[in-house]
């Protein structure tokens, strides 16, 4: 199919695009990578008005890598995400969940804050920023405030931000100390949607035992959610804690719907079997940071 008719703008700068958004009214749409956006116009499951690219506004495509977290604007690609050394040492999650990211070429040209605003529950990067508790920074007429991912996914392909507004970043804190990271997804083939995927955190004391176990899973919920496991494993140690109890208090905590792709039967199978096998890695990285 071949997408409706629509109006096209390549503003220069962010207080242009913003003015091409509020006078267009809700009919706009922002485009950065396009590859989320361009299928649903070619089967017209989108049909703006307008689109509102914003590849030639500076200052968007930076990842700002501090002590206290990462920053990533709006016009970062996956690839670029992927391979930034800076990014993955302060936030290892970053890079491991972007590798998973459909394929390379739509990684190549995708963006990672563009999959966030895009809110798809299936999408790898709106479960890291939830896992990571981040937010993602909205740029308005009025103005510039950060939105904690808690309150910025209200539905699948759902988010809190209406009227003329531009998600301009997405933060990621960075690790507290003596944590480790894992992901992991299922997918029927190589770059597909995963039919479950898990990221996961886990944090030791000095005497390598467990003071923390979190989760956060991909195409099981209709938005992104985090589940505190650490009950399951509190006070054991990393390299004898009992992670299969872990994964059988996940398998509890979610309410996956089946589809085509798989029953929700099988995704909640796939939690508690992905849950045991993220956090026994995590933990053993967690013990050499």
């Amino acid at each position: 199919m071949k997408p409706a008719p629509f109006g096209y703008a390549d503003p220069t700068s962010l207080d242009e695009a913003l003015s091409v958004l509020e006078s267009e009214g809700e009919s706009a749409k922002v485009m950065a990578g396009g590859q989320s956006l361009l299928p649903l116009l070619s089967m017209r499951l989108a049909s703006p008005t307008t689109l509102v690219d914003i590849n030639r506004v500076p200052g968007l495509d930076a990842v700002v890598v501090g002590d206290d977290g990462v920053r990533v604007g709006a016009l970062v690609r996956h690839v670029g995400l992927l391979h930034h050394a800076g990014a993955a040492a302060v936030q290892p999650l970053l890079a491991r969940a972007t590798a998973n990211v459909a394929h390379p070429a739509i990684r190549n040209r995708g963006t990672t804050v563009g999959s966030i605003a895009h809110a798809d529950p299936s999408g790898e990067m709106t479960s890291v920023l939830a896992l990571t508790g981040g937010s993602v920074t909205v740029a308005t007429p009025a103005g510039s405030s950060a939105v904690d991912w808690a309150d910025f996914f209200i539905g699948p392909l759902e988010t809190s931000v209406h009227g003329p507004a531009v998600v301009i970043d997405a933060f990621f804190p960075a690790l507290p100390a003596r944590t480790g990271t894992a992901f992991e997804e299922i997918s029927r083939r190589k770059g597909d949607y995963a039919v479950c995927g898990a990221g996961v955190t886990v944090t030791l004391d000095h005497d390598s035992r467990v003071t923390s176990a979190r989760a956060s899973y991909i195409s099981v919920g209709l938005v992104p959610e985090v589940h505190d496991l650490t009950e399951a494993v509190v006070g054991q140690s990393a390299d004898t804690a009992d992670w299969a109890a872990a994964g059988a208090l996940a398998r509890t905590l979610v309410d996956p719907d089946g589809d085509l792709h798989a029953s929700a039967d099988y995704r909640r199978l796939l939690v508690g079997v992905l849950t045991e096998r993220t956090l026994a890695r995590a933990a053993q990285e967690a013990q050499n940071r």
